[in-house]
């Protein structure tokens, strides 16, 4: 690894498992100090243990991430050590379940537009604050490859991943003044405890989907974060990048 990170700050949202704890380990190898935000202690306890068993810097809060004090709160626990926020990765996200446009249920689809809409909104609110006053920043949100294409089934979660890049594109023109860079990452399916759960005849479809012929790795969705936080992204903004195997 080489440091690139090391002596910055970062927060993760939804960091407990998946993609934000992949991107978590990433970031933490690659040298920053990262703040794990999520509802379930538990899981983000797991994330700061694997990252300091591999020689990382990490610590946990406890946040709602639809909450707007306790959105804040998580930002400012990112930000108290080091007295910045150098990268956000605002994970944090509800995927709800397949339901037709005509069936879909308003008590989900009111949980998706908390979590995927409001939730990402109120990150960026207190994040872009901290990294306008410093003058620097990178923020990454997640969205999906759903946000680019129809889904069957899935109308309410394509609407909210959709808003993520609108919000990413108009919050980068916003930043880019104060040396801010603001992008998202649209990944195809990724191999997580979810896609487990599956019968083997669901999952050859699934990878059967994507050109590339399977379904991503974690760890290969964290690489796209790690690279857009990065210098080496230092002139990529506004983007909805989609890491997806062809999907």
């Amino acid at each position: 690894m080489t440091q690139q990170f090391a002596g910055k700050s970062a927060l993760v949202t939804g960091g407990g498992s998946g993609i934000g704890r992949a991107s978590a380990l990433a970031l933490a190898a690659e040298g920053a100090l990262v703040t794990v935000a999520g509802r379930t202690a538990e899981t983000l306890k797991e994330t700061v243990r694997l990252i300091e068993q591999a020689g990382g810097a990490a610590r946990h809060v406890v946040a709602d991430m639809t909450d707007e004090a306790q959105v804040a709160m998580a930002v400012e626990a990112a930000v108290t050590d080091k007295g910045r926020l150098d990268i956000a990765l605002n994970n944090a996200g509800y995927d709800g379940e397949f339901q037709l446009t005509k069936d879909y249920s308003t008590e989900m689809l009111d949980r998706m537009i908390a979590v995927n809409v409001r939730g990402v909104f109120l990150s960026m609110k207190y994040e872009l604050r901290h990294m306008t006053e410093q003058g620097s920043g990178a923020i990454v949100n997640m969205s999906s490859g759903a946000a680019l294409v129809g889904v069957t089934g899935f109308s309410g979660y394509t609407a909210t991943k959709a808003a993520e890049v609108a919000m990413t594109k108009s919050s980068a023109l916003e930043a880019a003044p104060h040396g801010i860079r603001v992008n998202a990452v649209c990944p195809g399916l990724v191999d997580t405890p979810m896609i487990t759960t599956l019968s083997d005849d669901w999952r050859k479809q699934l990878d059967a989907a994507h050109p590339l012929g399977r379904i991503a790795r974690p760890e290969e969705i964290a690489d796209a974060v790690v690279w857009l936080a990065s210098d080496k992204a230092s002139f990529v903004t506004g983007i909805a990048l989609p890491v997806d195997g062809g999907y």
